[in-house]
């Protein structure tokens, strides 16, 4: 039987697949740039149609590198891009306008119609999420009510609506299936996540036909069979999750109050609640996490909308560096940040503050901060802003009778700084751990097709397959630990002042 199997990563700025085998090892990978689209200011598109195309090169670039077949493997699995909504004909195929990107904001009208309807809190009941232009019904009712012939198109049952994951797995079975996974329906406002199921409720408050929707089946589950001039034979579809879903998974997170951070452009950190449904009181969505059955499994999640982006901006904006390798050595070169601390909300702030008017400050500065102290305060601000979103999700958990997060599993790109890495440990009082396999988004898409296509027969086997590259443990004291969030604090109240 063979054990190979391949993840479709499809995510914002590019597609990649990977190659594992069945210890989770990568044996080839690719990745192609997805050109992004901008037609107004606030606005964000992709082209369906390279969405596809890109992904698929880089999945036959893989197979390719690695040597292998179609007949090497076992199954696919997919993670995506989440909330990035794509509506096409279902005879022709044809996407009906661009897929609307998840940071796209143009449907903040309709979700301001929602909340003055009062459906904030029967949201929030039914879904774990806040009203926001960012989940993918609202944007599917702005494409119904703005493209022409859209809506009647829809209500003679002609379209179907996806997010990437069910646009990749309708490609890849010739139009033979129209599915999504939980975790993926989850971020659309439109499914209950109590029942797993669409809500007749909120398909009406938003306007949306259910004609228009895929099945929703677990994360682990029988998604159809690639077609055979795809890739060259058929392959069983094994596992889709939404990325960071997908992430927690690849992480071994499968248990209640384990969590995982990954550092990226922003910073996604998600909690898992195990079975039970848990809405926030300290400004957390409430989400499904990946489903290797059909058991319902939810999770608390928070994401910094600038994390190593702030990294970019020293580069760019400052010209610190040249490279955004080097901020480690110029942070480096001073022992702490001097006083100055860098709240850098370029875009607002995100959880657990949801201030999206909010503007970055640089405070503490005196006649003796120099560039470095300025780094070291930016790679600190990483750290910082994490650090709030965990001792929310502690505060919830405590409230809910649950347990405080241990230890925090991190990936992305910027988790292989380890100044950063060592300064989170120290703020949280807990280790931080890096694990030997990083890509652990396409790592959880391709446990979940794995499980699926019964290459594991449990999750206690991805347990024992999770490895350790490093751990940070805390080197602060409690009280300096606590007294520096005073100040981060402190920052963040000055710049949210009016």
């Amino acid at each position: 039987m063979t054990t190979y199997l391949l993840a479709l990563d499809q995510g914002t700025s590019s597609s990649r697949s990977i190659v594992f085998d069945a210890q989770g090892r990568l044996v080839a990978s690719a990745q192609m740039e997805l050109p992004q689209i901008y037609p107004r200011p606030g606005w964000v598109e992709h082209d369906p149609r390279e969405i596809w195309r890109t992904q698929l090169a880089t999945a036959r670039q893989a197979l390719a590198k690695a040597g292998l077949a179609a007949r090497d493997i076992r199954a696919v699995g997919i993670t995506n891009q989440r909330e990035t909504t794509v509506v096409w004909n279902r005879k022709t195929g044809a996407p009906i306008h661009h897929a609307i990107v998840w940071q796209d904001r143009r449907a903040e009208p309709i979700c301001s119609a929602l909340r003055d309807a009062g459906m904030a809190d029967t949201i929030q009941q039914k879904t774990g999420l806040l009203i926001d232009a960012y989940f993918s019904g609202s944007k599917l009712q702005w494409m119904l009510d703005h493209v022409a012939g859209a809506r009647e198109a829809a209500e003679r049952g002609e379209l179907a609506f996806g997010t990437v994951d069910s646009w990749l797995v309708w490609q890849l079975t010739g139009g033979k299936r129209h599915v999504t996974d939980v975790s993926n329906a989850s971020r659309t406002m439109l499914f209950n996540v109590h029942t797993n199921q669409w809500d007749d409720e909120l398909l009406a408050a938003l306007n949306i036909p259910r004609s228009l929707l895929p099945e929703v089946l677990p994360s682990a589950a029988d998604f159809g069979r690639t077609d055979a001039e795809v890739l060259g034979g058929e392959i069983a579809i094994g596992g889709v999750a939404g990325d960071q879903q997908a992430a927690l998974f690849g992480q071994g997170c499968f248990g209640a109050g384990m969590a995982k951070n990954t550092y990226g452009t922003g910073c996604f950190m998600l909690m898992h609640t195990g079975g039970r449904f848990q809405t926030s009181t300290n400004g957390l969505l409430t989400t499904a996490a990946a489903q290797p059955d059909a058991r319902a499994r939810y999770a608390l999640e928070g994401s910094v909308f600038v994390g190593g982006a702030v990294v970019q901006w020293l580069r760019d904006g400052l010209r610190a560096i040249e490279h955004s390798g080097q901020v480690q050595q110029l942070a480096e070169s001073v022992p702490d940040s001097g006083g100055v601390m860098m709240v850098p909300a370029f875009t607002g702030l995100g959880a657990p503050y949801w201030k999206p008017d909010a503007r970055g400050t640089i405070t503490g500065l005196t006649r003796g901060t120099t560039l470095a102290h300025i780094a070291r305060a930016a790679l600190e601000s990483i750290a910082y802003q994490s650090a709030a979103l965990l001792l929310a999700m502690s505060r919830d958990a405590v409230a809910s009778g649950g347990t405080p997060v241990s230890e925090l599993r991190v990936d992305g790109g910027a988790c292989v700084n380890n100044l950063l890495m060592q300064f989170q440990a120290d703020l949280l009082g807990i280790p931080v751990v890096r694990p030997a396999c990083v890509e652990t988004t396409a790592l959880g898409a391709a446990y979940l097709a794995g499980l699926a296509t019964g290459i594991y027969g449990s999750t206690d086997e991805l347990s024992a397959l999770w490895k350790a590259e490093r751990r940070f443990v805390p080197t602060l004291g409690q009280d300096r630990a606590h007294a520096l969030m005073q100040r981060w604090e402190q920052a963040v109240r000055q710049t949210t002042a009016e």
